[in-house]
């Protein structure tokens, strides 16, 4: 693979099949067609949790899906615009199917998930197996 140099010249289309080519070589974060949500996962004592930004998304158009401690999440933003393609001077808002795919950390109890979706953000809560909760352990003291 080589260096690009960057050029304030270089137009967004350059750019869009760089991704495309990247996404090839990915299949963790593969998109079917669209694009590839963002996500942060970060974990408590009981859960990992999973958030990821679809403003403009209808939640009951969201499948998620655990199989094998890997969180599946599908759907697709449609198109609301009444503008013509070549009116546009710019066009950054993703449109169109996306899919995300993450391993999660550790291992879940992947069929009592929920997920709420508030303000744009999607959150899926997982709970850990039971083996995988950090488990604390007393120190029984002895005296003669």
């Amino acid at each position: 693979m080589s260096l690009i140099k960057w050029s304030p010249f270089l137009s967004d289309n350059y750019f869009d099949e760089m991704d495309k080519v990247f996404s090839e070589f990915s299949p963790s974060t593969r998109s079917v067609s669209g694009f590839i949500p963002a996500v942060d996962m970060y974990e408590d004592n009981d859960n990992v949790i999973v958030e990821t930004q679809l403003a403009g998304i209808d939640p009951e158009k969201v499948d998620i899906s655990i199989e094998n401690d890997i969180l599946s999440i599908k759907g697709e933003a449609e198109k609301k615009t009444e503008v013509d393609e070549k009116n546009y001077y710019r066009k950054e808002i993703r449109r169109g199917s996306f899919y995300r795919s993450v391993p999660l950390p550790t291992r879940v109890c992947g069929d009592e998930a929920s997920a709420v979706a508030e303000g744009g953000i999607l959150k899926i809560s997982i709970p850990k197996a039971p083996e995988a909760k950090p488990k604390s352990i007393k120190i029984k003291t002895v005296k003669k």
